[in-house]
C-alpha cells in the first residue's frame, strides 16, 4: 500500500487490532443467524509526510450506507458546541441571508440549522440517507453523495460557491484526502473560508485512545500532515485551534494560498509542539502497541473480576469506538448483559462484533447493576450528570481509556 498523500510506500505499522467488522454496522436480530464481514484494521504511518492511515480494505460505500446510525444530535454538548461555533462564523464573516454556507457530512443538520435559523443560504452534503432526510425535514437542502472534486466543481457551475466551508469529523473519514482537499478549493469562494476539526493525532497517541480507531476514520491527523496537504492542493491553514471535543481535537482555517489572511503564529506554535512530541519520529508510531494493550488487559481482567464476585457490569454509549475496543479486547454479553444509548436508530439492535444488546437508557432504572462502563469516555461527565440518580444509587461508572478509572 502506498500513502494516500504523498504516495510513498507504507512499510511500519502504527498498530494492528486485528479484525474487525465495521464499527457502525449495528444488527438486527435477524442478522445475528448470519455470517458477519469482519475486515482486519490494521493501521500504517507514512515516514516522509507522517499521515496515519487505514491499510486499504474497507470500501467507504461499504461503510457508509443507508443504515448509517450516527446522528450527531444525539449528544447534548456537541449541539452546544454547534451552535457556538455557528454563532462565532456569522459573527466573524458577517455572514447574511446573501452569503453561502456549505457543511461537508451535514449529517442530521445538527449545525447548519444555526444558519438556517438566521437565514443564511445553507447546502449540507451527506452521503448517508438516514441522517440526510433528518435534516431535510428541517429546511436544510441536501446532496445525498459523497463530497469529491467533481462535486466541487459542480457546486460552482451552479453559482453556489461558498463563504464557509464547514467540515466536522470528515476529513478523517475520506480514502482519498487529495481529491476531496481539490474539491475544497473548487467550492470555495476567492475569499472564503474553510474550518475542518478532527481529532489530534498527537492526543491519540499521548492518551491511548487507540478506541477512536475503526474502518470508518482513514486517516489519523496532524496540522503538519494537514498543512502539507493544503499546500499540495493550494491551499493555506493560517490559523489553528485546540479543542476539547472528542478527547482533544483540532479545528484549521483554511483558504486560497493567495488569500490576504496572514497566518496566526497559533500555526508555528502547535507545528514545534508536534515536533517536540516526537510527531517526526517512527520511534514514536512504534512504541504505541504496548500503551494499548495494557488498556485491553486491565479492562478485561475488572470485567472478569466482577463477573467472580457476582457484580452486574452494563456499557452506556452504543459508540464506534466502543465496538473498536469491545472487539479488541474479545468482550461479549457474558462480560457485559448490554449497552444502553438515547439514538432510537440504535435501540433494540446489537453491537457489531460482539454482539450485545442495545437498549433504551429506561432498563438502567429496571435492573440490577453495579457498573456502568462508558464507551464514548469523551463525554463521559455529561453522561455522568444525566445519570446522577444511578449514582445515588451506589452504581459507579467506569472508563477504560485513557486508563481503567472508577468515577
Amino acid at each position: 500500500m502506498k500513502c494516500r498523500h504523498c504516495k510513498t510506500l507504507l512499510k511500519n505499522t502504527f498498530i494492528d487490532l486485528g479484525y474487525a467488522p465495521p464499527s457502525n454496522a449495528y444488527l438486527n436480530e435477524n442478522d445475528l443467524n448470519r455470517p458477519e464481514i469482519y475486515y482486519p484494521l490494521k493501521i500504517k504511518v507514512c515516514n516522509k509526510c507522517w499521515l496515519v492511515q487505514t491499510e486499504d480494505f474497507a470500501d467507504a460505500k461499504a461503510l457508509f450506507t443507508s443504515e448509517y446510525a450516527y446522528f450527531s444530535s444525539t449528544s447534548s454538548s456537541w449541539l452546544s458546541h454547534a451552535k457556538e461555533y455557528a454563532k462565532k462564523m456569522i459573527k466573524d464573516l458577517n455572514l447574511n441571508n446573501k452569503s453561502m454556507v456549505i457543511e461537508v457530512a451535514s449529517n442530521d443538520g445538527y449545525l447548519l440549522k444555526n444558519f438556517i435559523k438566521e437565514q443564511i443560504p445553507c447546502l449540507g452534503i451527506e452521503p448517508t440517507k438516514s441522517t440526510a432526510d433528518v435534516a431535510k425535514k428541517l429546511n436544510i437542502p441536501v446532496i445525498v453523495e459523497f463530497f469529491s472534486e467533481v462535486l466541487g466543481k459542480k457546486i460552482a457551475s451552479e453559482k453556489k460557491k461558498a463563504d464557509l466551508i464547514i467540515g466536522n469529523n470528515v476529513y478523517a473519514h475520506v480514502p482519498d484526502i487529495n481529491d476531496f482537499t481539490r474539491g475544497l478549493k473548487t467550492a470555495l469562494k476567492s475569499d472564503g473560508l474553510i474550518t475542518l476539526e478532527f481529532p489530534h493525532v498527537m492526543n491519540l497517541i499521548k492518551l491511548n485512545q487507540f478506541d477512536t480507531i475503526y474502518h470508518e476514520h482513514f486517516s489519523y491527523l496532524s496540522l503538519h500532515t494537514v498543512n502539507r496537504i493544503f499546500s499540495s492542493e493550494g491551499l493555506r491553514v493560517w490559523h489553528v485551534e485546540k479543542l476539547a471535543t472528542h478527547g482533544g481535537s483540532l479545528r484549521i482555517y483554511g483558504c486560497h494560498e493567495n488569500d490576504k489572511r496572514k497566518n496566526n503564529k497559533s500555526v508555528i506554535k502547535l507545528l514545534n509542539e508536534e515536533s517536540n512530541a516526537g510527531l517526526q519520529k517512527l520511534e514514536t508510531y512504534l512504541n504505541f502497541k504496548d500503551q494499548v494493550n495494557k488498556i485491553k488487559n486491565d479492562l478485561i481482567s475488572f470485567l472478569i473480576q466482577q463477573k467472580n464476585k457476582g457484580n452486574k457490569v452494563i456499557a452506556y454509549g452504543a459508540a464506534a469506538k466502543g465496538n473498536t475496543l469491545l472487539n479488541y479486547a474479545g468482550v461479549k454479553p457474558d462480560l457485559i448483559g448490554f449497552v444502553c444509548d438515547a439514538a432510537q436508530a440504535k435501540q433494540g439492535k446489537f453491537m457489531p462484533g460482539s454482539h450485545i444488546p442495545i437498549l433504551h437508557p429506561s432498563e438502567m432504572l429496571n435492573r440490577q447493576i453495579d457498573y456502568i462502563l462508558i464507551l464514548p469516555w469523551n463525554i463521559a461527565t455529561e453522561i455522568v450528570k444525566q445519570n446522577a440518580a444511578l449514582k445515588t444509587k451506589g452504581v459507579r461508572f467506569v472508563i477504560a481509556v485513557p486508563e481503567l478509572s472508577i468515577l
